[in-house]
């Protein structure tokens, strides 16, 4: 997969893809849904807001015109926008996207209402059914943006049914610090990238309650046997959950002091309300909102998610965390599963 290749999306992952992809001697152009946003990064070559410190490297073009977003038609389309901009996004996008041309999503989450995954929503946006065979890779694991923008060494997965395409994006993005793994899972991959998130909120509540690393170590095993059983309940292979995109991503974004969901979940249990936690970060705490799909898939597939069902209670109930984990630890005694 040689030539040209368009980002869409202005955050901390647009800029770190931009970055790889711009060692590969490819014709690369980010996209972002803010002209003044644009042209303070097409100035500055820096991603001030979201990644600051950071060079977006002068190769890459950047703009903020529809029309300019899918250059010369790009051989792949890589999608870094949070989940809850991210229909809106591409039906603003739709009528100048190339029909066919493979997207790569580095998206997290669940979208409200329909609780589609990621690469439903593109789907159902772009061809009008969320089941069409527009071919596209997840792109997911432990890879903190900072990180990987310093060239620190992560691992991840690229994630599609199409085996082929799957191993197209996996040379596309491997470099000597930035390593990848293909699966045919999308549904786990998503599903985990999504979920994982929920618990990393849990995680946090945790560090501010300084309820101390016992119970952190509890709740990442149980946070990941609930996702599990969502996941495969779903369609997704047990598997892929205790790989790079489930454990691994569950552990670096409960642990990481970068991580977004974890520092929010710690504000909340320092006293902090969800409005004042989420007003202490410029980027999209995917987390919050996927709770709630993630509660409704629960709901739906019949799947006991306490933890999730207990974040949803502290978020969008006003429960106590103190009094949630309380009832955690409470609830009837069982055996492990």
């Amino acid at each position: 997969m040689n030539g040209n290749v368009s980002i869409i999306g202005d955050g901390a992952m647009a800029t770190v893809c931009s970055r790889i992809l711009s060692e590969k001697n490819l014709s690369i152009c980010l996209w972002s849904a803010f002209e003044e946003y644009a042209e303070v990064l097409k100035q500055s070559r820096e991603n001030k807001a979201y990644l600051p410190g950071i060079e977006i490297p002068p190769s890459v073009k950047i703009t903020s015109d529809p029309a300019e977003a899918f250059f010369d038609h790009p051989d792949i389309i890589i999608s870094a926008v949070p989940t809850k901009f991210l229909r809106s996004v591409w039906e603003k996008l739709k009528p100048f996207c190339p029909a066919g041309v493979p997207i790569c999503s580095a998206t997290k989450g669940i979208e409200n209402g329909t609780l589609f995954r990621p690469s439903q929503v593109l789907r159902d946006v772009l061809t009008g059914s969320a089941d069409s065979d527009w071919p596209i890779v997840a792109l997911s694991g432990p890879s903190i943006a900072t990180e990987v923008a310093k060239g620190l060494p992560a691992t991840v997965v690229s994630a599609s049914s199409d085996e082929n395409l799957a191993r197209q994006v996996q040379q596309l993005f491997s470099t000597s610090y930035f390593r990848v793994y293909t699966n045919t899972d999308i549904i786990g991959v998503e599903i985990a990238g999504a979920t994982k998130n929920v618990i990393a909120i849990a995680a946090g509540i945790l560090d501010g309650l300084k309820m101390g690393d016992n119970v952190k170590a509890a709740l990442l095993t149980r946070g990941l046997a609930e996702i599990t059983r969502l996941g495969i309940s779903m369609g997704g292979k047990r598997e892929t959950f205790s790989g790079l995109a489930g454990l691994g991503d569950l552990v670096t974004t409960c642990i990481s002091p970068f991580g977004r969901n974890r520092s929010f979940g710690e504000a909340i249990g320092r006293g902090k309300t969800r409005e004042e936690a989420e007003g202490q970060t410029k980027s999209v705490v995917e987390g919050v909102n996927t709770t709630i799909s993630v509660l409704e898939l629960a709901k739906k597939y019949n799947v006991d998610m306490p933890i999730t069902r207990a974040v949803y209670a502290v978020l969008f109930e006003g429960q106590d965390p103190s009094k949630a984990i309380m009832e955690l630890m409470c609830r009837p005694l069982k055996a492990e599963d």
